[in-house]
């Protein structure tokens, strides 16, 4: 489950930008271009980039240090309303790289982990969505009876760490978040939801949480605010393949490789959910795939998710690591060859301080189509 990762110790700002009034802000983005793809006209290229959650940004006082808000939520006597929160304070735009994201070309770096001023080492954790930069919204992936596919490099993430690739089904500008004013919606990264109710309840799909030693996809539908939390996923190394993912073994995390997602639709409804492998130009099918999602009268079921997919959703990016279960539902416990306790935040901020991420070459359209 891709849920809120580590809350920051320290707020980090750019150095020579000036504070502005929160509805005037503007900041550099990184950009990083993706495609959309059709089976007629081939892909072309989006005028794309990531934006860090909100939560990422200091929001202080006009004119002082105090803080407007605590982790990503606004302080009501700050910010009641927009027109006096606008007068109150004052937002500054995020540092990319000093919270660990990058880009080069179309590939997108995150870090876990990364040195301050001082030179100490903190704890970054990073979440971004993919922007239109055109528009300044969110980048809304209708994906019904279509694919998404993605090239990434886990090599250096172990036991425990978490690079999640995934879909929320936030809206377009960012706006909705109940209980709070979003200062600059989508442009500043606000308006998060998922499965797990973070921001608010919305439909969630997982499409790759996975380290070096093992992966999930995972579907969380939603109906209203009864959402399935656990999910229907797939993991190969719990459904028996313990040797099909891993260093060295058939699907070799020591090395990049493409994940192929695609979502089977027949009749306007999605009834399966399947991926396949891309590495050193040899295809291979998983060996399991997503066929059902609970009750459709409960949490809406594989044909809720769907649902969700049809009308649109946002791609997510993060890397994060978990105190309360050592991600022991995705690489230990059965789910994985990682010994109980041994993906410990400690254990992986002594022993993998440089662990990261690479996402890069995004693709989404008609089945087929991404990887001609």
């Amino acid at each position: 489950m891709a849920h809120l990762k580590a809350k920051l110790a320290v707020l980090l700002l750019v150095g020579s930008a000036l504070a502005q009034k929160p509805a005037e802000t503007a900041e550099v983005r990184p950009l990083l271009p993706t495609w959309k793809c059709t089976n007629s006209g081939g892909c072309v290229k989006q005028n794309t980039s990531v934006v860090l959650d909100f939560e990422y940004r200091d929001v202080h006082v006009a004119g002082g240090k105090a803080t407007c808000k605590t982790g990503n939520k606004l302080i009501q006597s700050q910010c009641p309303n927009a027109a006096t929160c606008a007068t109150n304070c004052v937002v500054e735009p995020a540092d990319y790289r000093a919270m660990g994201v990058s880009t080069s070309g179309n590939a997108l770096t995150m870090y876990h982990y990364v040195k301050d001023s001082s030179g100490k080492l903190f704890n970054a954790s990073p979440r971004v969505y993919l922007l239109d930069e055109t528009k300044g919204e969110y980048v809304m992936m209708n994906l019904l009876g279509k694919e998404l596919t993605v090239d990434v490099d886990l090599s250096t993430l172990p036991c425990g760490e978490n690079g999640a690739f995934y879909l929320s089904e936030m809206v377009a500008d960012g706006s909705k978040n109940p209980g709070q004013y979003n200062i600059n919606g989508a442009r500043m990264g606000n308006g998060y939801c998922d499965a797990q109710c973070q921001g608010y309840c919305c439909n969630e799909m997982d499409i790759l949480e996975a380290n070096s030693q093992a992966n999930v996809f995972t579907g969380h539908p939603c109906k209203g605010d009864n959402c399935d939390k656990g999910g229907c996923g797939y993991n190969p190394y719990s459904g028996g393949q313990r040797n099909f993912y891993g260093p060295g073994k058939t699907i070799d995390t020591s090395k990049p490789f493409t994940a192929v997602t695609q979502f089977v639709a027949s009749g306007g409804k999605l009834t399966q959910i399947t991926r396949k492998y891309i590495q050193n130009g040899r295809t291979t099918n998983s060996p399991g795939s997503i066929t059902g999602c609970g009750s459709e009268s409960g949490t809406g079921g594989l044909v809720g998710m769907g649902a969700a997919l049809d009308r649109g959703m946002v791609l997510a990016m993060s890397i994060w690591n978990d105190a309360a279960q050592n991600m022991a539902w995705l690489d230990s416990d059965g789910n994985g060859p990682c010994a109980k306790g041994q993906g410990t935040p400690s254990n992986i901020q002594s022993q993998r301080p440089d662990t990261h991420v690479v996402f890069s070459n995004i693709k989404w359209g008609d089945i087929g189509s991404t990887t001609k």
